[in-house]
């Protein structure tokens, strides 16, 4: 379930950089940061299972970054 969430995520703000690059940044920002605070309460979790959460969450927080910069950077490839 949360695969899906942040694939769709991705997708979304991806379009969003394509057509409003300037809004696109202001959507990424709160995403980024809630991805960074479930990464740093995955942390506190004891055991390898703290390893594990902080790790996927921080990973589904560089994805969503690259997505948004994918789509801003194509965004100024484009001939329009």
């Amino acid at each position: 379930m949360t695969l899906i969430a942040v694939i769709i995520i991705c997708v979304v703000l991806f379009l969003l950089a394509l057509a409003l690059p300037l809004l696109s940044r202001r959507v990424q920002r709160p995403v980024s940061r809630s991805m960074g605070a479930g990464a740093r309460a995955g942390r506190k979790l004891p055991g390898p299972a703290g390893k594990v959460a902080s790790k996927s969450m921080g990973s589904s927080r560089n994805a969503v970054d690259k997505s948004a910069g994918a789509g801003r950077r194509l965004r100024g490839r484009l001939p329009f």
